[in-house]
C-alpha cells in the first residue's frame, strides 16, 4: 500500500506557530529578554493546545501530524524552557545549574518518547505523568511573575529544586487530568459556572498572577491526588473482614 502525499495545512500550521513560539524564546533569552521569552512559551502552549484538538474537529488527525506534534514540543517544552531556567538564575551554579536544565530536557524528551510508544488512555481523561507543556509553562510563569511582578529573580536554589520536581513528575506514572473531553453543551452546576466566570475574571485582569497559580495548582493536582487515593486504600484494606476457613 502506497503511503499518502501531502499533509493536513490547517493543524500543521498551528503546529509551526509552536515551533516558532519556541525559537523565539531562545532569540530572547539571548537577547537577555527573559520576560518575553516566558510569554513565548506561554503562547506555544495555546497552540499546541489547539492543533491537536483542530485535527480531531476536522477529521485530519495523521501520523505526520503527530511527529511533526512531537518534535515542536521537545523544542518549545523542553530546550526553550530548560535554556531560559539556565541562563536566568541557574548559570552562577555552573555545572549543577546546566546539569539541572540538561536534567529538565531529558525527562521531557522521555515523558514525549513514553507518550508516542504506549497505548493512549481510551477515555481520555488522564496522561501519566506531567505533561511537558505544564512543566514548562511552571518555569515560564515563575519568570514572569518575578520579573514582572517583584522585579527581581526567585533564589538560584529554590529553582533548582523546582527544576529537579518538574522533571521527576515529568517521568513519574503520576495521574494528571487531561481534558480532553470538554463537554460545553453539558448541564453544570451554578457553582462550577460561577467559579469558571470567577476564573476567566482574574486570568483578564491580571493575568501573570493567574498564570503562575494555574501552573502550580496543576502541578500539584497529580501529588495530591495520588496522596489521596492512597489514603483512602488504607481504610479499605483495614475494613476488608479476614477469609475464614471452613471448619
Amino acid at each position: 500500500m502506497k503511503p499518502r502525499k501531502g499533509i493536513h495545512i490547517l493543524p500543521s500550521l498551528f503546529t509551526t506557530g509552536n515551533v516558532f513560539c519556541g525559537f523565539y524564546a531562545f532569540v530572547a533569552v539571548l537577547n537577555e529578554d527573559f520576560y518575553h521569552a516566558a510569554w513565548a512559551i506561554v503562547f506555544g502552549m495555546i497552540f499546541d493546545a489547539l492543533d491537536g484538538r483542530i485535527a480531531r474537529l476536522t477529521k485530519t488527525t495523521s501520523a505526520f501530524g503527530m511527529q511533526y506534534d512531537s518534535l515542536a514540543d521537545i523544542i518549545t517544552f523542553g530546550m526553550a524552557p530548560a535554556f531560559l531556567a539556565y541562563a536566568w538564575v541557574l548559570k552562577p551554579f555552573g555545572r549543577l545549574g546546566w546539569m539541572a536544565a540538561f536534567l529538565f530536557l531529558l525527562c521531557a524528551a522521555l515523558r514525549l518518547a513514553r507518550f508516542n510508544v504506549t497505548k493512549p488512555d481510551i477515555s481520555g481523561m488522564h496522561f501519566i505523568g506531567l505533561p511537558s507543556p505544564g512543566a514548562a509553562v511552571v518555569v515560564a510563569s515563575i519568570v514572569i511573575a518575578f520579573e514582572d511582578l517583584f522585579a527581581t529573580r526567585i533564589n538560584p536554589f529554590i529553582m533548582v529544586m523546582v527544576i529537579y520536581g518538574l522533571a521527576f513528575l515529568m517521568v513519574s506514572n503520576i495521574k494528571y487530568p487531561a481534558f480532553k473531553k470538554l463537554n460545553f453543551t453539558k448541564r453544570v452546576a451554578f457553582s462550577r459556572f460561577l467559579f469558571v466566570i470567577l476564573f476567566l475574571y482574574v486570568l483578564a485582569t491580571i493575568p501573570r498572577v493567574a498564570l503562575f497559580i494555574l501552573g502550580i495548582t496543576y502541578t500539584v493536582i497529580g501529588p495530591i491526588g495520588l496522596l489521596i487515593k492512597n489514603k483512602n486504600a488504607v481504610p479499605e484494606e483495614e475494613s476488608t473482614p479476614p477469609a475464614t476457613t471452613p471448619q
